[in-house]
């Protein structure tokens, strides 16, 4: 594997952790937060911090790449905006966030335009991704995709254990890495925004499952159809062969192996934002959502009031990345 220098800006949960992994396996990197702890942290590690984009411009050889790893939103423009002013043609501008694909549309045809390139990459993994690896999809120019495979595949987990598929004989081997190059600009974040959609109904579906499970023993059941069910033990039965087995199972087996009433959690459900923009692109497309949609709104809901659903949705966020729930 080819090693590369690479600048992170956005040290939180998952920059510092990509900027770990890229270090694991060679590549070097120049890290930049506006909180100086982060960086200063990763610097003992043997990364190379710096104190501004204007100084790890500077510290970058060209071609230079910067991942920027910040919140959607006016942070990140900000940041990819004041990044064009400084890089040089045939830099890479990487956005690892969750930005709106028709924004990165746009940023791209404007920074395209002082010969820099723009690539939009949804990454998925959360907390875990330092150890597990992470899914990516890549949206931007074939050529600045190809220049950055080695950091690509890093940060990527790899086969592992998972069966291979039959029949992808002749299909991009990378997406049995765990990335794919999705198509052009805003693509990879339009594909990891569905992604996201996805797991809000999936999500849903668990917390529904085990909010009517819970409330079987009821008081308004008759006496001889009340169950007191034991909750972590079904979500741990339903982990070994059962055609509902996942890694968000997995993550709810372990906060109710913890507490099975899910005590520490309110039931108050975050989004954020991706949900949204799946259900304004199926609308755009006039594509049926039902599920992502309904999902959405027990989103908006469970702001207002609380069932036991909604704990287990607040303990899923909680365990995949580190979510913790807003206080009233």
């Amino acid at each position: 594997m080819t090693s590369m220098q690479i600048g992170i800006v956005g040290l939180g949960r998952m920059g510092a952790n990509i900027s770990r992994r890229l270090m694991r396996a060679g590549h070097k990197a120049v890290v930049y937060d506006i909180n100086p702890a982060p960086r200063e942290a990763l610097g003992k590690e043997g990364a190379s911090p710096v104190g501004s984009l204007a100084a790890m411009v500077e510290a970058l050889e060209a071609p230079r790449a910067v991942w920027v790893m910040l919140p959607a939103g006016a942070i990140t423009e900000s940041t990819v905006t004041e990044l064009a002013t400084l890089l040089h043609p045939d830099d890479i501008i990487i956005d690892g966030g969750n930005s709106y694909y028709k924004d990165d549309i746009r940023r791209a045809k404007r920074f395209e335009a002082a010969g820099i390139h723009y690539v939009d990459v949804g990454t998925s993994g959360g907390v875990w991704g330092l150890d597990r690896g992470y899914c990516m999809m890549i949206g931007g120019p074939k050529s600045a995709v190809d220049r950055l495979d080695s950091v690509f595949a890093a940060l990527a987990p790899g086969i592992g254990d998972i069966a291979r598929t039959p029949g992808r004989e002749g299909h991009d081997p990378r997406a049995e890495q765990g990335y794919i190059h999705a198509g052009p600009s805003g693509a990879g974040h339009f594909v990891k925004m569905v992604h996201n959609g996805i797991e809000y109904g999936l999500m849903q579906a668990y917390a529904e499952g085990f909010d009517i499970l819970k409330n079987k023993a009821s008081a308004d059941l008759p006496a001889d159809e009340r169950y007191v069910l034991n909750m972590a033990d079904i979500s741990e039965v339903w982990r070994r062969g059962s055609v509902i087995s996942s890694w968000l199972l997995d993550l709810s087996a372990m906060e109710l192996a913890k507490d099975p009433q899910l005590a520490k959690f309110s039931g108050f459900v975050e989004d954020s934002g991706e949900g949204r923009w799946t259900v304004e692109a199926a609308i755009e497309e006039a594509v049926p959502a039902d599920v992502l949609t309904t999902a959405l709104y027990t989103r908006f809901r469970s702001r207002r009031d609380h069932t036991y659903a909604e704990k287990l949705l607040s303990a899923m966020r909680f365990e995949f990345g580190g979510h913790v729930e807003q206080k009233k």
